[in-house]
């Protein structure tokens, strides 16, 4: 049986996750952020029961909007959300003021969208990102603990954390996150990290999950979507599920987003020469000339 965007996996709170998601990243340039109402519409006109955004991408009203315009319950639609970056010292006043972006009065899924945080010297660029020393994500974690504990989201989680930072934040963490979201794909498999979380009871959920053009152009991945009569993508996302893995593609297109929930079922074989991809290659999010990552090292990152 092929997939559906229904199917869904189950949080260590109890709570099922849809497999699929449609992000919501926009850029800041134009209308880009406002018109995402218009394509988070199509997206659960389309099927989409979950709906991946972040208040560092400008667009948690629009998703909110386009939640509203959609006719849909509010218990229909998974929200997952992230606390930016720049507001690790103001965590329940930037929760409250994604609550308000969104309509809404709970979110199933709040992230701690990094573990650095930072300050911006000028614009708001990788090259301007200087991070400040404290509060620690540690410290930030127990006051996201608090968001949960008001049950104003039904899950808290982390993104783009690895092994070693996992580790520091166990250490003290009330609540152990119920998911972490990183960037994943062939090229970059994060097959340690998988296992890792796997034993901790972490769902991996997967962003920039073709790799871009530059994983869908690989000829292992078109020789298998010829084979199936699909596109690269929709065999790349294939790969993801089954590996047990929450996907976050992201397309403002209606009939990419159709595709993106019509995914097949990949053969073993399939899956072993998808997994020869690896290696370890970051594509979204790497290292800018510096040798950093919005303000860290890959060392502090433990990338």
């Amino acid at each position: 049986m092929p997939f559906k965007p229904t199917d869904s996996a189950t949080l260590s709170t109890g709570i099922k996750i849809p497999v699929i998601a449609n992000g919501s990243w926009a850029p800041s340039t134009g209308n880009a952020r406002a018109e995402a109402k218009d394509w988070t519409l199509t997206a659960l006109k389309a099927g989409y029961r979950h709906i991946d955004t972040a208040q560092g991408y400008g667009t948690e009203n629009s998703v909110g909007l386009a939640i509203k315009e959609s006719g849909l319950k509010r218990e229909e639609v998974f929200i997952t959300t992230k606390l930016p970056f720049t507001d690790h010292d103001n965590v329940q006043q930037s929760f409250n003021e994604s609550l308000e972006n969104l309509g809404v009065d709970y979110v199933d899924l709040y992230l701690l969208h990094w573990p650095q945080f930072i300050r911006f010297d000028g614009t708001e660029s990788r090259e301007n990102a200087k991070a400040i020393s404290s509060p620690t994500f540690s410290e930030v974690w127990f006051e996201i603990e608090k968001i949960f504990e008001q049950k104003k989201a039904k899950a808290i989680g982390v993104s783009n954390f690895s092994i070693k930072n996992l580790e520091i934040l166990l250490k003290s963490a009330k609540v152990v996150p119920a998911a972490n979201q990183v960037e994943l794909h062939p090229y970059l498999a994060q097959n340690e990290l998988r296992e890792y979380c796997r034993s901790k009871g972490i769902v991996v959920v997967a962003y920039a999950p073709s790799g871009y053009s530059q994983v869908r152009n690989d000829p292992v991945i078109g020789q298998i979507a010829q084979e199936h009569n699909v596109t690269p993508n929709q065999v790349i996302l294939g790969w993801h599920l089954a590996r047990e893995t929450v996907v976050v593609p992201k397309s403002q297109d209606v009939r990419r987003q159709r595709d993106n929930i019509t995914l097949p079922v990949l053969s073993e074989d399939d899956v072993k020469k998808i997994d020869a991809l690896d290696r370890g290659e970051r594509i979204c999010n790497k290292p800018d000339e510096s040798g950093l990552v919005w303000g860290w090292s890959m060392e502090q990152l433990g990338w």
